[in-house]
């Protein structure tokens, strides 16, 4: 298998089965960390630098948590808006993360613009992790969701997801190459306009994913074993911020799941949702059985702990 050590976390496109199966066993290693709320030494004399773009709670703070988790140290920032690369200068990515690079020992990257993580490794000397770039990919927030999925249900494979929502979105374009390396169903529910378009499904094609479409809820609520979801009302990906307008439309009961919807399902599924979430996921279903996206969350700590782990070497 190749090192992870100096690696940077790009995309799951490439992404092999033993590699996930290799990143979810240092996960579970270094999980009673996070559980037990203490720190370690593993990560000592090392530095994450964040250069975030976009807003982020979960993916920026998970990545800063785990890095104190581990011992190590953080800087950066978390508006472009107060640095020189979002002011009058609007500095360069590439004279950006050529600066960066010296300020510590690996770089997380959220950005507005497609690609954009990927152009920073083409000039950065450290490794560098993609937290969302536009509608691209997502690739912390899958290895945590599937990571989830394993913890929760022993294992990906034999498992129909269920994605709903918006399929431009990053996360949906990072599952569907996830689960190309497992032996699991994505099913496929969106409005017609935020539909996967006909590249993105021939790649899913291409890599061996098994999908179909459906067009309502309840012609698969009962084979789903995780519900994937994502709002259909939500922001501009492409751009740096947008604020919240006084009106904004509501989510269509089809793409909303809520208690009446999870009397249907099966008394082992489970929901997942990388959030924030608007009135797609109703509050009423955070106390059943079913809610796993306040583990998810908490498991977002522990992903970010084995990938820091394994691109600067620290574990094998």
């Amino acid at each position: 298998m190749r090192s992870f050590a100096g690696r940077d976390i790009l995309s799951l496109k490439e992404f092999e089965r033993h590699e996930f199966e290799h990143v979810f066993g240092i996960a579970d290693r270094l999980e009673p960390i996070a559980r037990e709320r203490r720190n370690t030494d593993l990560l000592a004399h090392k530095i994450l630098v964040t250069a975030f773009y976009q807003p982020s709670t979960r993916t920026r703070l998970a990545h800063e948590a785990a890095m104190i988790r581990l011992g190590g140290h953080v800087t950066g920032f978390s508006d472009a808006k107060m640095t020189r690369a979002g002011d009058f200068y609007q500095e360069s990515i590439k004279d950006t993360v050529h600066m960066l690079e010296y300020y510590g020992d690996v770089l997380v990257m959220r950005h507005f613009e497609q690609g954009a993580p990927h152009e920073a490794a083409r000039w950065a000397s450290i490794p560098i992790i993609n937290a969302g770039d536009g509608w691209g990919e997502h690739p912390t927030q899958v290895l945590t969701d599937l990571y989830t999925v394993q913890s929760e249900m022993g294992s990906v494979d034999g498992k129909t997801f269920v994605c709903i929502g918006d399929h431009r979105m990053r996360t949906m374009h990072s599952i569907g190459y996830a689960l190309s390396q497992f032996d699991a169903e994505m099913v496929i529910l969106a409005p017609e306009d935020m539909s996967p378009t006909k590249d993105f499904l021939a790649e899913l094609d291409e890599k061996g994913t098994n999908w179909r479409i459906v067009d309502h809820i309840d012609d698969v609520i009962a084979d789903a074993d995780v519900l994937y979801m994502e709002p259909v009302v939500q922001p501009d990906y492409t751009a740096s911020r947008q604020e919240k307008e006084d009106e904004y439309s509501l989510t269509p009961d089809n793409y909303q799941i809520t208690r009446e919807v999870m009397k249907k399902a099966k008394s082992d599924s489970i929901i997942l949702h990388s959030l924030p979430r608007m009135d797609e996921l109703l509050p009423e279903v955070d106390n059943t059985r079913h809610a796993r996206y306040w583990q998810e969350a908490a498991n977002g700590v522990v992903m970010r702990m084995a990938l820091l782990a394994l691109v600067l070497g620290a574990v094998e």
